[in-house]
């Protein structure tokens, strides 16, 4: 690049248009400002901080600050969210447990009434005792 522009200054001759002059200062910027954020990354990283200005170094420490903030507010919001899982999680657990002794109860009541011989006798309880009593006040 450097030797065709170098040629077209001498010589006079555009080699390239100007779509092709655009593009490449359009290269030169993307590259300058590439430049720049290595830089500033640099910079948030703590390197290359002694040749910075003190307007510089508040401004540094502020976009630190900014991050920091970030960061705590996202950590804050994933540790909600956890929270608020494990209470529905809880409840649901809750849930399940009461169906399961539900169940359970149902089936230990079930046992003996869905055996229809015990079921007969458990109804007819109450009535042998009465058919009972009767039976002795006629003695």
């Amino acid at each position: 690049e450097d030797i065709l522009e170098k040629y077209q200054n001498i010589s006079g001759i555009r080699l390239w248009d100007a779509k092709h002059e655009n593009l490449k200062n359009e290269i030169d910027r993307i590259k300058k400002e590439n430049d720049d954020m290595r830089i500033e990354l640099r910079h948030l990283n703590g390197e290359d901080i002694s040749s910075l200005q003190y307007p510089d170094l508040i401004r540094l420490e502020q976009a630190l600050e900014n991050g920091i903030d970030g960061v705590n507010d996202r950590q804050m919001e994933i540790y909600k969210m956890h929270e608020k899982n494990t209470t529905m999680l809880q409840e649901e657990n809750n849930q399940l447990e009461y169906m399961l002794h539900k169940q359970e109860n149902e089936m230990m009541d079930g046992g003996v009434r869905n055996n229809p011989q015990e079921r007969d006798y458990l109804y007819q309880i109450p009535y042998g005792f009465r058919a009972q009593q009767n039976q002795q006040e006629r003695v």
